[in-house]
């Protein structure tokens, strides 16, 4: 055995620990009784710090110090080194009792938002959150000190290696001035064209499921390793080639609940197109949230909200539901799809004004971790921003700063991500449908072989390779570039409407 294969197994190990909360965190988001919250509290937590002990065991320090020496190494096993030396890093600036703290308090207080969530309760949640803010903040702070950044840039690299609040607050104040007048400017031509007629309900929920795991399937989602299940808040989960999907239903309106479905189908095609050979280790990981969430946003805004795609779906939506009428047409689902409008909740928010909900987040997220601003000031804080930044007078909490589940499950760090994945996703999108031309075509026959066949090859099965930046490169020819984002809203919104 070299130190390099001591590394690899020993990381295998720590991987099906994670596979284990990985399907223990699905379970408790979708079939959990109540009842059983506090013992899976203890053995999430317990499994956590199982795997934090195996992050920090003492060897990993020598087994890296002697394969750094290993010129026998391929790209891939250089790369899975850089990797695991960055986890470990981090893994080793907390102790076990923080970890373990966390968890429990994460656990209990997902269970809370749930019940806050829908009474509109933020005061009954206030003492949970105040708890996982608290943990987060010395999270942050441990591992600020030990990589040398902020607190909150500590709680970002968890989710964007690399990333910094000073990148992403240049390019968010940049998007801040852009967006209010260009979703003006949508807004008014929108007005010049005809209302498009509405969609009759109900919606049966089976009929949404069933319309939902056929287009999945033209997608390319394997069903031989995920599922498709309910939760209150939509996400993509489970373990290392068993790659689950949730999405909520609406029976008034089954456009929510489909969006939402190719939305994680794009996530669980990053998870099913990593290469198989290092699934077990640090380089065969997704690089990073932003390219994670540009994963989802490229198949459900730039693939799923364009023309071909809509003119292949409407006859779908059509049979499935039984529709007549103009309303089913392709062209009354295209503007259905791309219809601005200011709303309350960031999921079902349109392209043009989901940046704003993000940057609102991002900005809280940031003072509360800085402890610039008292905790039970953020249903205020909230209120104020979204007035700001949308124009909006928010009713209640439960559409407002309890909307989200990510504060409470401890991501911290993690809305930023949203809108870096959308640029990156229109930037992907346009560099892929340039160097493969039936890849448009395609997705008008419901043939999206031609577009996750360029993904797999340039996203997907690259893993964590190459860096954020790197990775983005190589594929598009230049690094993250706001402008490609700005001028595919603009050919969406203004030039093609």
């Amino acid at each position: 055995m070299t130190a390099y294969s001591d590394l690899a197994a020993h990381f295998g190990r720590i991987a099906a620990l994670s596979n284990a909360v990985g399907i223990l965190q699905w379970d408790s988001d979708t079939m959990m009784p109540n009842g059983a919250a506090e013992t899976r509290a203890e053995s999430m937590a317990l499994l956590r710090v199982l795997r934090h002990g195996m992050a920090t065991d003492a060897r990993i320090g020598d087994w890296l110090g002697e394969a750094d020496g290993d010129s026998d190494l391929d790209d891939w096993e250089k790369a899975n080194l850089r990797e695991i030396r960055r986890v470990w890093t981090v893994d080793t600036a907390l102790p076990a009792d923080l970890v373990e703290a966390s968890s429990k308090a994460i656990s209990a207080c997902e269970m809370r938002w749930r019940q806050a969530r829908a009474e509109a309760d933020f005061t009954g949640l206030l003492p949970y959150l105040a708890e996982v803010l608290n943990l987060q903040r010395q999270i942050g702070k441990a591992k600020g000190e030990k990589l040398g950044l902020s607190p909150y840039d500590a709680l970002l690299n968890d989710y964007e290696p690399d990333g910094s609040s000073a990148k992403i607050d240049a390019l968010f104040d940049d998007l801040a001035n852009f967006l209010p007048g260009f979703t003006q400017e949508a807004m008014a031509v929108q007005a010049r064209r005809p209302a498009s007629a509405a969609l009759e309900g109900p919606f049966a929920v089976e009929t949404q499921r069933a319309l939902g795991l056929r287009l999945m399937a033209a997608l390319g989602y394997d069903f031989e390793r995920g599922r498709l299940d309910v939760s209150t808040h939509p996400f993509c989960g489970g373990s290392d080639n068993d790659v689950r999907i949730t999405t909520r239903y609406d029976e008034t309106d089954f456009t929510k609940a489909l969006m939402g479905v190719l939305h994680e189908t794009g996530h669980a095609l990053y998870e099913q197109g990593r290469p198989q050979g290092y699934l077990s280790q640090p380089v065969g990981a997704a690089r990073g949230m932003s390219l994670h969430e540009s994963q989802s946003l490229l198949m459900e805004m730039q693939a799923c909200r364009s023309r071909p795609f809509l003119t292949f779906a409407a006859p779908l939506m059509r049979e499935s539901f039984e529709g007549n009428g103009p309303a089913w047409e392709a062209e009354a689902m295209w503007h259905r799809y791309t219809r601005v409008a200011p709303g309350f909740i960031r999921v079902d928010a349109d392209e043009v004004t989901y940046p704003a909900h993000v940057i609102l987040r991002y900005r809280l997220e940031k003072a509360l971790i800085a402890d610039e601003m008292p905790l039970a000031e953020l249903p205020a804080s909230w209120n104020e921003g979204m007035k700001a930044l949308l124009g909006l007078t928010v009713p209640d909490d439960r559409v407002g700063c309890l909307q989200d589940i990510h504060w409470p499950s401890g991501g911290w760090g993690y809305f930023p991500t949203y809108t870096l994945g959308a640029m990156t996703a229109a930037q992907i999108f346009d560099a892929a449908c340039r160097a493969e031309p039936g890849i448009l075509p395609g997705i008008g026959k419901g043939d999206f072989s031609p577009l996750v066949g360029w993904l797999r090859a340039h996203i997907h099965g690259r893993g964590s390779l190459l860096s954020t930046d790197a990775l983005l490169t190589e594929a598009t020819g230049r690094p993250l570039d706001a402008s490609v984002f700005k001028a595919h809203l603009r050919r969406r919104y203004i030039d093609e409407a």
